[in-house]
């Protein structure tokens, strides 16, 4: 059975590890500060959890999760994508519930549960939730923020359409809706779990052997239907109640910002809390440069890439970079006519996903991943009068503190800011195309002699 355990084990080497003890308040600062997966080995207070974050943080990382290199990330996804879904099959065992706490035992306190900016009203979980329809009886995940509440009350953000709807059929019903929020399992459940496209007939997870190549395991929680990866470290069951909220934020979103500020949203009522024995808290940092902006947009970029690739565009690499709050994508081409760039520019911008905003796109000669190439190439191929593509009164991200809501849809669209309206905005900081021949000339890069040859690691 593959594990956060295991995966941890067998690549320590390549983790940032904490070995001294830290302040569970300290926990945010310390991965805010790390560009790497980062392992905290001694948490005070905590003596039997280790906690872990950025798992998905950058190529590398999520290279180490895909079992590829980090410039094949892509290529990757978009491999699973074309496996599609496995059946997951029932576990004999359950790790996940060697040590279960029922009624009065249950008290969120004695999990290392982080506060993650000074503005959050409670410490919160970033981990993913499970659902299941009560009428077709389908399973869906998403990854809510859940604040802790009291000792078995939490406030949980519904976040996803697919979740909304499943909670309006409880709420027209008024039955409780059981939910499953699970921590520390092996990354692809996380991966499998950030799927976001159609998907009618079947669950997110059972991506999961697509993954890995091997099957997805499960297991029935203990006191409510649903199902859960059997290795997970935690898993909090219970019921989201129809009648009762409560506030949820200030809590910043992927973009980085408050926004939305606060709403109301569900109770969950914790009626379970199941452990293994050697548990690994895994914490979703929700501030700059971290998971938070990396993980959901994963598979957004292997479909974007397909889409390119399927338009007949020489596509090398896609990426919504870090810095643009998951809402600016860049893409790696080499185009061969006029007029590909903006066909490019028009595909992406138009995408299903609300949060491609910003588009750029660059020639193979330029590295996606440093801003410093990225930014040389805006400064020295766009030409604002011509290069630039705005598409007014498009549909924005609801996260998006520049957008519009659109007062007039009614309901609470001022506090969730959905449906909202935005600008989007397409750069085509290409050289010119190679039939351009005295023109692409004037693009030569001046670099070192032998700078291809040489490499200063072989000096060192």
């Amino acid at each position: 059975m593959l594990d956060i355990q295991s995966f941890l084990g067998e690549h320590l080497d390549d983790l940032t590890r904490i070995t001294k003890d830290v302040p569970l308040e300290h926990v945010g600062a310390l991965t805010g500060q790390a560009d790497n997966t980062i392992l905290f080995e001694n948490l005070k207070g905590f003596p039997d959890f280790r906690l872990v974050d950025q798992l998905f943080v950058n190529r590398a990382a999520q290279a180490r999760v895909l079992g590829c290199s980090p410039t094949g990330v892509v290529p990757a996804l978009l491999d699973v994508i074309r496996k599609g879904p496995l059946p997951l099959r029932e576990a004999t065992e359950a790790p996940c519930q060697e040590i279960v706490l029922k009624a009065g035992d249950i008290d969120l306190g004695l999990l290392p549960i982080v506060c993650h900016t000074d503005r959050d009203p409670y410490p919160y979980t970033t981990s993913f939730a499970i659902h299941r329809d009560p009428e077709t009886s389908q399973h869906n995940q998403m990854f809510p923020r859940c604040g802790v509440l009291g000792k078995n009350e939490m406030v949980a953000s519904f976040v996803t359409p697919t979740a909304n709807r499943i909670l309006a059929k409880h709420r027209k019903s008024g039955t409780k809706m059981p939910q499953a929020i699970v921590i520390g399992a092996h990354p692809a459940w996380e991966l499998a779990g950030c799927y976001s496209y159609r998907h009618q007939d079947w669950w997110e997870l059972e991506l999961f052997e697509s993954i890995t190549g091997q099957p997805g395991e499960v297991t029935t929680c203990s006191t409510i239907d649903l199902s859960v990866p059997a290795d997970a470290s935690i898993v909090i069951e219970g019921y989201v109640l129809p009648d009762r909220t409560a506030q949820d934020g200030p809590s910043p979103g992927p973009t980085m910002l408050f926004t939305p500020y606060a709403s109301q949203q569900p109770v969950f009522e914790v009626t379970a809390i199941t452990m293994r024995k050697d548990p690994v808290y895994r914490n979703h940092l929700m501030t700059p440069f971290t998971d938070h902006q990396e993980m959901p947009r994963l598979f957004h970029e292997a479909l974007l890439f397909d889409r390119l690739q399927g338009m007949g565009m020489a596509v090398h690499d896609i990426h919504f970079s870090q810095g643009g709050g998951s809402l600016c994508l860049v893409v790696q081409m080499d185009p061969t006519v006029d007029g590909q760039v903006t066909d490019a520019l028009l595909a992406v911008l138009g995408s299903p996903w609300l949060n491609t905003k910003m588009a750029v796109i660059v020639d193979s000669d330029i590295n996606i991943y440093d801003y410093r190439d990225v930014t040389y190439a805006i400064a020295t191929r766009v030409d604002p009068s011509r290069d630039l593509l705005i598409v007014p009164n498009a549909r924005a991200f609801p996260f998006d503190p520049s957008a519009t809501p659109v007062a007039e849809a009614g309901g609470d669209v001022l506090d969730t800011r959905f449906p909202s309206t935005v600008g989007k905005w397409g750069i085509d900081a290409t050289k010119p195309v190679p039939y351009r021949t005295s023109e692409r000339r004037n693009y030569d890069r001046a670099w070192p002699l032998h700078w291809r040859d040489v490499k200063l690691e072989d000096y060192l």
